[in-house]
């Protein structure tokens, strides 16, 4: 791996993030239960990873042989592996829920059932538990037994067929964004219940987190748009159905810019700045609602002149002419720019396979309470014996779960 870009930070032993006391005991796979965690962890939570002893399968999603999202969601978490189809590691799971504040899973629903764990049984032991039940179509319905992967949900939620343009397909998400989206509102909502816990009536509450529900939630106002006009929202590209001009544009020098004036101050700026004043009393371009009848030759004008100057030149133009302007930025791009450096976005931590592995940093930023980083992604069980040994068991018995294929401890070297 290439040296160091961004700034080098050493992990704290120091916990300053508000969740400090929390304890979260993990049982989620892949992504939308690791994002969830992940904020928590990073605002100081305990969280401990309870893996198969195969590992969750977020470890294999590799590049060049590395686990990059694994050393991404999961750092500041610990590990420990229980092979939950037997007894007694089911037994050593129910003591940690006894001591735990949350408790996450993102099995098919009906599982934690079939294995004795349902959540009536979870609250039995510990009444006060928040437990963030993730699936992809929820706890009921007519698809909850469904496979529910983020591809599908990014499908059936209406946001693939929004997306792309109007004559070819329709296009799914480069990202994990059912997952993520999920995951962040599974965070608030199992903060939510947790306030309940600390201030409210004390009782802990099963939280369900399909990734359905909250990916339709930031489509806005789709459903109601629809019942209005009986027309769905078609495929526009880059350009808004809402406000023009608003999409991206292609520089002399083959770069590319985003451009929003979503405001009739900023188009008559705008329009100033490519010194086509006419076109504020121009009917066609006098208002937005013009503006969005006549989006295609509006386009034309500004690709025009967009594309005569370079990216540097327009952006300078533009800024100081106080238009809305953007670059389009890959990751090269990101590692040159001064923002991202001066407000530490993207930092380095410690790692023990490539000495130092780029992350993006611990967000929101609280001013008096912030998170910290604490520690890198665990190797798969690396605190069985720590957790185990906690809990009362000694090193023979231990051993004897080990042999058994009970648990699994993490080997002396970097084992994933």
């Amino acid at each position: 791996m290439s040296d160091p870009v961004f700034k080098q930070i050493e992990f704290s032993s120091d916990n300053t993030g508000p969740l400090r006391d929390v304890r979260v005991l993990d049982l989620s796979r892949l992504v939308a239960g690791n994002t969830l965690t992940m904020a928590l962890a990073d605002l100081g939570a305990d969280v401990l990873k309870v893996e198969p002893l195969d590992g969750d399968s977020l470890r294999q999603w590799r590049v060049a042989g590395i686990e990059t999202a694994w050393k991404t969601y999961c750092r500041n978490k610990r590990s420990i592996s229980l092979n939950l189809r037997d007894q007694q590691a089911r037994a050593i799971l129910l003591k940690l829920v006894a001591q735990a504040s949350i408790f996450v899973e993102s099995f098919r629903p009906g599982t934690l059932e079939r294995m004795d764990l349902a959540p009536e049984t979870l609250l039995k032991i510990n009444p006060r538990l928040v437990i963030a039940r993730i699936s992809g179509w929820g706890q009921d319905g007519p698809y909850a037994d469904r496979p529910g992967f983020g591809t599908l949900v990014e499908g059936m939620s209406g946001f693939a067929s929004m997306n792309g343009f109007a004559d070819r397909e329709p296009v799914l998400p480069p990202i994990y964004l059912a997952d993520m989206t999920a995951g962040l509102y599974g965070a608030i909502g199992v903060l939510a219940a947790f306030r309940n816990v600390e201030s409210g009536d004390g009782h802990g509450q099963v939280i369900d987190i399909p990734l359905l529900d909250p990916l339709f939630s930031i489509l806005g106002a789709q459903a109601a748009n629809f019942r209005l006009t009986g027309k769905v929202k078609p495929r526009t590209g880059s350009c808004s159905t809402n406000s023009a001009p608003r999409n991206t544009y292609k520089t002399a020098d083959g770069k590319w810019l985003c451009l929003s004036a979503s405001t009739q101050n900023m188009a008559e700026n705008l329009f100033r700045a490519i010194g086509r004043e006419d076109m504020i009393v121009d009917d066609r371009f006098a208002n937005n609602g013009r503006r969005l009848q006549n989006v295609a030759e509006l386009n034309a004008i500004l690709s025009a002149y967009i594309g005569g100057l370079s990216q540097s030149e327009c952006l300078d133009h533009f800024q100081q002419a106080g238009v809305t302007v953007a670059p389009i930025y890959d990751m090269e791009d990101i590692e040159r720019d001064p923002h991202f450096h001066q407000r530490n976005i993207v930092v380095e931590l410690p790692d023990a396979e490539l000495g130092t592995v780029p992350v993006h940093n611990i967000s929101p930023r609280l001013a008096h309470t912030p998170g910290v980083f604490r520690r890198p992604a665990p190797r798969l069980g690396e605190d069985t014996d720590h957790v185990l040994a906690d809990l009362g068991f000694t090193e023979s018995e231990v051993k004897e779960l080990e042999s058994k294929g009970i648990i699994r401890r993490a080997s002396d070297g970097n084992e994933s």
